[in-house]
């Protein structure tokens, strides 16, 4: 098993490419006639994503691969939070097109699954402002939610709702995902307990007071950068399996292949 990730992350640099080209092929289906709410979240998903496989970064410590102005976790993190909205924004909407029959609670949950994201934005936010990691499991627990939610509503729609022709390919693509995404996500949420819980306890009761906690976490996150390469530092297996997934393969594919599916040329 590495223990050193530096050519893993610059390998991670790859799917900057595959981002960029699906960027540029979006950009092609955008001329015609595709629909808004489909193609400016995935814009905004694959520049993101490029972003963040040339200059990852991991908000836990501040951890950074080049210690470079882009290297930034204030600017990574404001990028990610529209990047997030966007692509659960789209994946509601796919929900939305797919329930032909307008069932009324399979549109409240894609709805919710919105609500969900910008709610574990605030909670991602406030744990790197505060240090505060039990955050980060809570934030985490949301992205459970929202991907249990769009694997129970493809799930009925598959079901139970015809008429969606090539389109069903999608509704498995969901379900597929939630199969496997759903317990990789507990094991997840229980490092992230466990790494919350051995740091619990280690501010005194003498701690600044919140504004003051928060001036100083938003001047961390803007300035402080710690390059470090070891495993540990990004996670090991579980965090390079995120950013892989996330940025550079699983997840850019998913949005495109929606695109190809519901924008064609």
């Amino acid at each position: 098993m590495f223990r050193d990730y530096t050519i893993l992350l610059w390998l991670l640099k790859l799917g900057s490419l595959i981002n960029l080209y699906f960027l540029v092929n979006t950009g092609l289906l955008a001329s015609g006639n595709a629909d808004a709410y489909i193609v400016l979240p995935a814009q905004i998903l694959f520049a993101v994503s490029a972003y963040r496989c040339l200059f990852p970064v991991r908000y836990e410590h501040n951890v950074v691969f080049h210690d470079s102005i882009l290297s930034s976790i204030f600017v990574t993190r404001l990028f990610a939070t529209f990047s997030e909205i966007a692509y659960i924004f789209l994946f509601s909407h796919v929900l939305r097109l797919l329930n032909i029959d307008h069932v009324g609670w399979v549109i409240a949950l894609s709805w919710l699954m919105v609500v969900q994201v910008v709610i574990s934005q605030g909670l991602v936010w406030a744990a790197l402002l505060t240090e505060q990691l039990a955050l980060y499991y809570y934030e985490e627990l949301g992205w459970f939610l929202i991907f249990l939610a769009n694997t129970s509503a493809s799930a009925y729609l598959y079901l139970t709702v015809g008429g969606v022709g090539s389109r069903e390919a999608l509704l498995r693509l969901n379900m597929l995902f939630g199969i496997v995404y759903l317990p990789w996500q507990v094991i997840h949420l229980t490092t992230l307990r466990a790494s919350a819980k051995s740091n619990s306890g280690k501010r005194g009761t003498g701690s600044p007071s919140i504004s003051m906690r928060l001036a100083t976490g938003l001047k961390r996150a803007v300035l402080l950068k710690t390059r470090r390469t070891d495993a540990d530092s990004w996670g090991g297996l579980i965090g390079l399996t995120w950013m892989t997934g996330y940025w550079a393969t699983l997840i850019p594919i998913w949005v495109y292949y929606v695109l190809r599916v519901l924008c064609p040329r």
